[in-house]
């Protein structure tokens, strides 16, 4: 058995890692297909930029297509390491329960539907980038143009992150054993309804710092990384409640700079 786990384990992390690093990967020649003109080699990276460059003027349902596949690939390769200690729990726990029985289904099911939740995200996400392009509040390289939206989105992610609605969600999110005992359900169904569950909560603790990609920039790597970390730290860091809540500290106080620049 102890063998099974430690093979169970090593499957997983390796799974889980190859999926984030193939999601950084388009993602950063995504954004290095953004910056080039010469659009005569048609590959995939190639068309989704174009279409990016050309989100500025008429949406297609093609576009509204791509735009979707990035904003979910980016989800994936920001938020699989986050959940990555509560798949891999998961997993043992999967692994001891089913003894004789093949668990990778399970274990498929349960990332599949935690990852189905940010696929849900995504569609809203793209709707919004819509949205803002349609009022010229995005540029090309979809950045946002007006101060004062900067000023709401950080100012409203700041008072966010202190919220007991946060915290709550960000308690779940922290504690995976507490997690699966409280919820724990048997079965394939039982494994997608968990999955549903905890991407659920994820969702409710992260989903407002995602907005602060109109702030950085959708395709600026480095600012995504930068939100991608603060995901990871106060999910994992031993205080990282007060990580999370001292980032949102940081969000009021430029929110609160930008403001006051701008009336004086």
């Amino acid at each position: 058995m102890e063998r099974l786990l430690i093979r169970d384990r090593a499957l997983v992390v390796i799974a889980l890692a190859a999926l984030s690093t193939l999601s950084w990967i388009y993602l950063a020649v995504l954004a290095k297909d953004m910056t080039q003109s010469d659009m005569s080699l048609m590959g995939m990276g190639q068309m989704v930029a174009g279409s990016m460059q050309a989100s500025m003027g008429q949406w297609t349902g093609s576009t509204f297509a791509l735009m979707g596949v990035m904003w979910f690939v980016m989800m994936v390769g920001m938020m699989v390491p986050s959940a990555a200690p509560m798949i891999l729990l998961f997993a043992t726990v999967t692994r001891k329960q089913a003894r004789q029985e093949t668990p990778g289904l399970r274990i498929a099911i349960f990332t599949g539907s935690y990852l189905f939740i940010w696929a849900v995200f995504s569609v809203a996400a793209t709707f919004a980038q819509w949205a803002l392009t349609e009022v010229a509040l995005l540029s090309p390289m979809m950045v946002g143009t007006s101060q004062w939206l900067t000023v709401a989105l950080l100012g409203a992610c700041g008072v966010y992150q202190l919220t007991p609605l946060k915290q709550a969600c960000l308690g779940k999110c922290r504690s995976p054993l507490g997690f699966l005992m409280s919820k724990w359900q048997p079965g394939d169904l039982g494994a997608l309804k968990m999955g549903l569950s905890h991407g659920s909560y994820c969702l409710g603790c992260c989903w407002l710092l995602m907005g602060l990609l109109f702030v950085g920039g959708v395709m600026n790597l480095l600012w995504v990384a930068l939100i991608a970390v603060l995901v990871l730290g106060e999910k994992v860091l031993p205080r990282g409640d007060l990580f999370g809540k001292l980032g949102g500290g940081v969000m009021l106080a430029l929110a609160a700079y930008m403001a006051l620049s701008a009336l004086v």
